[in-house]
């Protein structure tokens, strides 16, 4: 196992500000590569691949926009430490980082800005849109009726190339389908991680970590973009939350087939991330059934790290707007379906089905 380098200090992980040097990074997972006799990922026999789940500045802090308090209030910042602490730690065996970013613009489907209520303004964020009686209507998280019809803001349809007419017809269709699949309301959420702005950056430690991992072990630290279809929920990095158009001419999204393809040629998949409750819980619902339609068996290369995520909580622990039920859940459902929820301070020698 590795030490901790002495540039890494924890308190950064609640530092908006903190820019790590990659040169000095670099220069230092180069160092140790010698010390601790650490051989290039490309000659490793087992392929351990991390995923870290969006661990962007808007969910990690509190001057994000969409900040992952958990109920403890600094979740995602203590995630974070942990989770680079994790990667520092385990540098020797990880052979593969992928970090996910959430990636939006001003006017998609789950902001405010792309809705209308009946007088033709602009919606609030944390409410829900809902099929009700052939329409759509805007409620508050505790089920209030603010709005009984509520459309696509007219302007989407230039924006997007489309006749408003089919816009219409396809949100409709869109929140049929997101009911059907029980899994998710459309939910309108605050602007974040849009591309460009500083709360779409990863987390600094987190940064560093990957990138000390990726000198160390001389392998690229790879990132995957999501969330930026204008039509569609994009909360796990595998597929879109729904994929069909409305009049069955095609999709509005694609599966990522690469990312499906390197997961699963994987001896080992950990994952780590933002938020428990939506994106992680939504990868790794995607990564599980991509495994039983293969072998079931597989889900035993899956492994969780339980301290290195939070669940969204908005307003009072236990509110509405409290999802640490469906992370945990979730975790009770990947339990049961075979992988493994464990610490990030259990070394991955000692996890079980690894074979290092």
């Amino acid at each position: 196992m590795i030490a901790l380098p002495k540039f890494y200090d924890p308190k950064n992980a609640r530092a908006w500000g903190y820019r790590p040097d990659l040169q000095k990074v670099f220069e230092a997972a180069t160092t140790d590569r010698k010390r601790y006799g650490v051989k290039p990922a490309a000659s490793a026999k087992a392929k351990i691949h991390v995923v870290g789940i969006d661990v962007q500045k808007d969910f990690c802090f509190p001057e994000g926009t969409l900040y992952v308090a958990g109920r403890s209030g600094t979740g995602a910042m203590d995630d974070s430490a942990r989770f680079a602490e994790f990667l520092y730690r385990e540098a020797g065996v990880i052979t593969d980082i992928t970090m996910t970013m959430d990636t939006h613009f001003l006017f998609q489907i789950f902001f405010a800005s792309f809705w209308v209520d009946e007088f033709g303004e602009p919606l609030s964020p944390h409410t829900l849109i809902v099929p009700e009686n052939g329409r759509l209507a805007n409620k508050s998280l505790a089920g209030k009726t603010i709005c009984a019809d509520v459309k696509p803001n007219p302007a989407m349809a230039p924006m997007l190339g489309v006749d408003y007419a089919w816009l219409v017809k396809q949100a409709q269709f869109y929140c049929e389908e997101l009911a059907k699949g029980g899994k998710y309301t459309l939910y309108l959420w605050p602007f974040h991680c849009i591309l460009g702005n500083e709360g779409h950056a990863l987390v600094g430690v987190v940064e560093e970590a990957a990138a000390y991992v990726s000198t160390l072990r001389l392998r690229q630290s790879l990132r995957e973009v999501k969330g930026g279809n204008p039509l569609t929920e994009n909360y796990s990095v595998l597929r879109p939350e729904v994929l069909p158009r409305w009049d069955r001419k095609g999709t509005i999204g694609q599966k990522n087939t690469a990312f499906i393809k390197a997961l699963m040629e994987s001896d080992a998949v950990v994952f780590a991330g933002q938020a428990a409750s939506h994106c992680v819980r939504s990868s790794i619902d995607d990564f599980l059934d991509e495994i039983v339609a293969k072998d079931a068996a597989l889900a035993r290369k899956v492994y969780i790290l339980e301290d290195c995520m939070s669940a969204v909580v908005v307003g009072p622990a236990g509110g509405a707007g409290d999802f640490t039920p469906q992370a945990e859940e979730a975790l009770e459902k990947f339990r049961k379906a075979g992988m493994h929820v464990v610490s990030s301070t259990t070394p991955i020698e000692k996890w079980p089905d690894v074979n290092l």
